[in-house]
This record gives C-alpha cells, sequence and structure tokens, in this order.
C-alpha cells in the first residue's frame, strides 16, 4: 500500500528531514520516492499496519500539509476512464469533495476536472452528496506533468494546531519564541518516541516541551530565568500536559536522576541575563559539555543556534557526532541553523 504526501515547501530541507526521523523513529519500513519539490510517495507500506503507519505520521509531523491513501496512478488521458471504473462505495461514505492539486503546473482547468470527476462519483451513487466545505470523504487527485495521483484522505491532519498555539496565544508569553511548527519539527529530529523522557534545558515559555508532549513524550524542562520556568508550567498545564518537570536550573548545575532519551533546544544569543551574562560560545560549550551527562549513550540532540556560533570546533572535542544541519534565513544579519547531533562514545 501507499501514501502520498504534500509537504510544505517553505523551507528546502526540514520537511525531507523531518519525514525521514519520523520513519526512522518509528521503525516504518517504506520506499520513499520524491516525485516533485514537495510531493513524496511512501511505497510499499505493510498492509497489515498500514492503518497504525497512516495515524502515526498524521500525529508527528508538522512540515506535512496533507496524507493521503493512493487509490490508483493513471495519466490525464485515462483520467476519466481509471476514475470511473473505481468503486466509490469501497471509499465513500456520505457527503463526499473531489479537489485537483497541480504540480510543475501542467496546463489543465482544475475546475472542470473537479466537476467532471465529481459528477462521475455521483452518477455510481445518486445518494452521495458533494460538500465542499466539510466532506465525509475528501478525494484529492494530484497532477503533475507526467503522472496522475487518485488518492482519498483517511485521516486529517490537524493543520489549525500550529495556528492556535502559537507563542502570543498561549497565557505566558515572551518575544522571540520559537514558532510551533518548527519546534514540533526539531522534536522529530531529535528521534524521542512516545514514553520516552524529553529535556529541553532552555525552555523559555515552553514551546518545545508543548509540541514533545503532544507526540506522548515524557518532559523535563529547565531555564535559569525562574519567570521562564513559571511560565513554562502555565503552558504545559494549559495545553493539558500532565508528565512533566520544570525547574530554575543553571544547565551548567543540571543532574538528571533519569537521564534524558533526547534533547531539543534553543539556547539564547549573545550576551543577555538569560545567560548569567556570558558570551554564546562559552555557554554552548559548557552546555554541551554539561548535557552530555545527562543523556542516555545514542541519544539526539537536536539544537538551533546563529550561523555566526561555530559549534564544530567543540563537537569536535566532545563525544557528539554532527549528523545533519539545516539553515532557515531569519533576516539579512541572522540565519538560523538547525543542527542534528548524536551523543558518541567513540
Amino acid at each position: 500500500m501507499e501514501l502520498i504526501l504534500i509537504q510544505s515547501q517553505e523551507h528546502e530541507t526540514l520537511p525531507l528531514a523531518e519525514l525521514k526521523a519520523v520513519l526512522a523513529t518509528e521503525k516504518i519500513a517504506t520506499e520513499i520516492e520524491c516525485v516533485n519539490t514537495g510531493l513524496v510517495l511512501l511505497k510499499s507500506l505493510d498492509i497489515e499496519k498500514f492503518e497504525e503507519i497512516y495515524k502515526i505520521l498524521v500525529k508527528r509531523l508538522a512540515y506535512t500539509h496533507e496524507i493521503h491513501e493512493i487509490i490508483l496512478n493513471t495519466s490525464l488521458n485515462n483520467l476519466e476512464d481509471d476514475f470511473n471504473n473505481i468503486k466509490w462505495n469501497d471509499y465513500i461514505s456520505g457527503t463526499y469533495a473531489v479537489r485537483v492539486k497541480r504540480f510543475n503546473n501542467p496546463e489543465i482547468d482544475t475546475l472542470a476536472i473537479e466537476r467532471r470527476l465529481g459528477h462521475l462519483i455521483k452518477s455510481q451513487n445518486s445518494n452521495f452528496k458533494v460538500n465542499l466545505e466539510n466532506p465525509n470523504s475528501f478525494i484529492r487527485v494530484i497532477v503533475s506533468k507526467k503522472r496522475i495521483f487518485i488518492a482519498i484522505e483517511g485521516f486529517k491532519l490537524n493543520k489549525k494546531h500550529f495556528y492556535n498555539i502559537k507563542p502570543h496565544k498561549r497565557p505566558f508569553f515572551y518575544p522571540g519564541s520559537m514558532s510551533p511548527k518548527l519546534a514540533r519539527c526539531m522534536v522529530n529530529l531529535a528521534h524521542v518516541k512516545s514514553g520516552q523522557l524529553l529535556l529541553d534545558p532552555f525552555c523559555g515559555t515552553g514551546g518545545i516541551l508543548i509540541e514533545g508532549g503532544l507526540i506522548g513524550a515524557k518532559l523535563i524542562g529547565s531555564d535559569i530565568n525562574w519567570k521562564m520556568k513559571n511560565g513554562t508550567a502555565i503552558n504545559l498545564d494549559y495545553c493539558d500536559l500532565q508528565d512533566y518537570e520544570v525547574y530554575h536550573k543553571d544547565v551548567r548545575e543540571l543532574k538528571l536522576l533519569k537521564k534524558a532519551d533526547a534533547v531539543v533546544t534553543d539556547p539564547p544569543y549573545g550576551i543577555s541575563t538569560s545567560t548569567g551574562g556570558e558570551e554564546s560560545s562559552a555557554i554552548f560549550q559548557q552546555f554541551l559539555e554539561s548535557i552530555s551527562e545527562n543523556m542516555v549513550e545514542d541519544a539526539y540532540l537536536c539544537i538551533a543556534h546563529p550561523h555566526y556560533l561555530d559549534i564544530d570546533s567543540i563537537l569536535n572535542i566532545l563525544k557528539f557526532e554532527l549528523l545533519e544541519r539545516h539553515r532557515i534565513k531569519m533576516h539579512k544579519s541572522l540565519t538560523r541553523i538547525i543542527s542534528v547531533i548524536k551523543k558518541s562514545d567513540i
């Protein structure tokens, strides 16, 4: 069985990297085919675990807009005949909608195709009713230059979550907080599973911990600023997350009773009260030295840092291996780097 994913194109590398990380974390065996930029096929999925896999991807992924089950592949010349040969009674319950999405801008009349295909479904069963706003069954027709995919949505991603939980909409807000979408992506890049322990030692307003908690991780947060520590607890309670601990602690003094399975964090940049007045390079080295003692072997660390901070030289003297790196242009003078690092005993 196959799934087709329509991914966000707001970043060049993060969507596919996030998907690969989730597949690896959840041990989902599949063959990945990148059809176009923003369009990915997952092939040869286990039939017996198909629904479970579908639900996992819908629950976890941030930089994916839609996930659909492939019904069949066809071509523009054969579209109507192949579409009409599908037994739609097997897929549609109650109301339905057909929507066409183009990739690489093939020259087609999407509205005309939607109407024609919708009519073909109606001709098979007059009891089916069109509902374009909130259909029981959503059929997605994806048209690229050489291939057409007919697919149906089995489970819907909660895209509203990343809007509803934006930093300024939480009870405790502080300027400069990370977006929920990037926070969720970083959690996924850290390969953390439901039930494992996730640590953010610079927890700020708790955005990263919120996203980790929503995929089922146990949470530990710490911050040198007591207002942030308290604010994190307020925001975690607001999101109805209960399996957490938060501490007012300098990361250099952090000693966990149970080591973390993954660390995801966005340390403060430059000199500020939140770093105790120290330079970024110094706080990063001290952070990495301390955090290593609080991580299990082979744990992942996903960290955001500014482009001008050379952490590679620090990694070289510590037991960390850089696995991948992604660049996010913030403005003319700042690029945010997302580095995925693994604790190593080499």
